[in-house]
C-alpha cells in the first residue's frame, strides 16, 4: 500500500489548509486512516483518525478546527484544517491500517506563522 500526502504550505494564524492523502488501493480495504504530525524537536503525535465504519476522533487540541474525511471514488483521505495556530506547525503524515499492517505516507510540511 502506498500513500501520497500533499497540500501542506505556509499560512498565517487563523488561516486554513486542506491536506490530502492518496491511497494506492480502495479505501474499503483500509481499516483505519490516520493523520499524525511531528513538530520540530518533538515526538510524532496523532491528530485524527477515521475508521472504515465512518467513526472519527480528534486529539483535543484540534477538535472543532480540523475535520477528517474521505472520498472513496478518489481513494483519498483529507484533513481540513481551519483556524490554524502556530502550534499546528509540523510535518503531517497519513497512515493506513490494513489487516494489522501500518503504511505511512512521506509527510507534508505545514507552517503557521503568528
Amino acid at each position: 500500500v502506498q500513500l501520497q500526502a500533499s497540500g501542506g504550505g505556509s499560512v498565517q494564524a487563523g488561516g486554513s489548509l486542506k491536506l490530502s492523502c492518496g491511497v494506492s488501493r480502495s479505501l474499503s480495504s483500509v481499516d483505519r486512516m490516520w493523520w499524525f504530525r511531528q513538530a520540530p524537536g518533538k515526538e510524532r503525535e496523532w491528530v485524527a483518525f477515521l475508521i472504515s465504519d465512518g467513526r472519527s476522533a480528534y486529539r483535543n487540541s484540534v477538535k472543532g478546527r480540523f475535520t477528517i474525511s474521505r472520498d472513496d471514488a478518489q481513494n483519498t483521505v483529507y484533513l481540513q484544517m481551519n483556524n490554524l495556530k502556530p502550534e499546528d506547525t509540523g510535518v503531517y503524515y497519513c497512515r493506513a491500517e490494513v489487516a494489522h499492517f501500518d503504511y505511512w505516507g512521506q509527510g507534508t510540511l505545514v507552517t503557521v506563522s503568528s
